[in-house]
This record gives C-alpha cells, sequence and structure tokens, in this order.
C-alpha cells in the first residue's frame, strides 16, 4: 500500500503534489519521491523518511512545472531507502513512473531485460516496468501504447501513473487491483491512489475500474 498523486495543468505542481502525498502519508511513510518535466527538461527528488523531508528538500530546489508524480512508499520489495524509492526513471532519465501494488513475474522481466542491456539500481519491481515501457519506447510506440504493451506482459496488480518527456502533454495511468481516481478541474487534471489526495482542488472524480 502505498500513496500517489499526480497533476497536469496550468498550475505549479508541486505544492499540490505535496499537500496530496501529506493527506496518503497513513499508505506509505518509509520514503517519498517527485519527478517533474517542464521546459528546462526533467529533476526527481527522492528521500528516506517522511513527506516532510521531501517538502525540504522541494523547496529548497524551487522547483516549478505544469506535469509532476508523487509518491510515498511502504515498502514491498527492496528495504526502505532513497534508492528503492518512487518515482523509478528509465537510463535516460526522460521517463518516470510511480506504482502501488506487486508485480509476481518481474524477476523474469528483469532478466530479459538485463539482457537487452538495461542497468538496474533498485532492488524494486517497479523498475522493471519503467524500463519495459521505454522498450516499447524504443520500438517507436507512444506513451500511450508502450504502456499498454508492457502491461500486457505484467502479471500481479498495479494502480501506476508514467510521465515522460518527450510527450509532455499527458499522464498515463492505469490500475489492476490496487486504486486509483482521476480529478476533474478546469484546465487541469489529478490522479491519487485515494480521493483524499484531490478534495482540496475538485470534487469531480472519476474511479478507474480494472483494466482500464
Amino acid at each position: 500500500m502505498c500513496g500517489i498523486v499526480g497533476y497536469i495543468g496550468d498550475k505549479n505542481c508541486v505544492p499540490i503534489i505535496i499537500e496530496g502525498l501529506k493527506r496518503l502519508e497513513y499508505r506509505g511513510y518509509d520514503s517519498a519521491g517527485i519527478a517533474i518535466v517542464n521546459s528546462d527538461g526533467c529533476q526527481l527528488i527522492k528521500t528516506k523518511g517522511k513527506v516532510s523531508e521531501l517538502e525540504k528538500k522541494v523547496y529548497e530546489e524551487n522547483l516549478d512545472a505544469k506535469l509532476g508524480i508523487g509518491h510515498t512508499r511502504w515498502a514491498t520489495h527492496g528495504e526502505p531507502s532513497v534508492v528503492n524509492a518512487h518515482p523509478h526513471m528509465n537510463n535516460e532519465k526522460t521517463l518516470f513512473l510511480i506504482r502501488n501494488g506487486i508485480i509476481e513475474n518481474y524477476l523474469s522481466l528483469k532478466k530479459g531485460l538485463i539482457k537487452e542491456g538495461y542497468i538496474f539500481i533498485s532492488q524494486t519491481d517497479t523498475e522493471v516496468l519503467v524500463h519495459l515501457i521505454d522498450h516499447y519506447l524504443k520500438l517507436k510506440h507512444t506513451l500511450f501504447q508502450a504502456v499498454r504493451y508492457a502491461l500486457n506482459e505484467v502479471e500481479g496488480t498495479y494502480g501506476l501513473a508514467v510521465i515522460y518527456k518527450n510527450e509532455p502533454d499527458k499522464i498515463v495511468v492505469a490500475r489492476k487491483g490496487s486504486p486509483l481516481v482521476i480529478g476533474l478541474g478546469i484546465n487541469e487534471n489529478f490522479v491519487a491512489s485515494d480521493v483524499n489526495a484531490l478534495i482540496a482542488h475538485t470534487r469531480q472524480v472519476v474511479y478507474l475500474e480494472d483494466g482500464e
């Protein structure tokens, strides 16, 4: 059980994501992280411990972006640490993913990706998925298509959100066996693993069903 928050719109996503993560800290407090995409590129900040530790780091960096995702973790695969914290990224640092759930066949997927030359830095099953999506992006698929193809290979449960430097106008989300809700706003959209993270910003929500 972990906390997911994402934002895309015309506001600075950083305070919105941090506030949402604080509301979801009951879902995980081993570590926390945030990834953003803006006109200057991408930035990833992760910390061990509570969201308050992440908040200190984020405001020291004075981050500002219209697109971002954040996560607060309760460890399953891999000990609580900065390297195992979400978001996870591809080797080029252009693709970022946060996720709840458990990938049951991650070891076999990981072996195949290592043979392809992918380098793993964490002990998590989530890092397998971000590299698998990257594999399909390299086959010239869109982010949406790459996520769909990757999930066809996954056995297990997930609630996830993905952002990509080369497609900065979207967040791709998916759910199977792990809750995910989309918040609808004016010129903005939100995603979270619990509606509590969104109620300060919108009352219009869509609960994803399994397989969506």
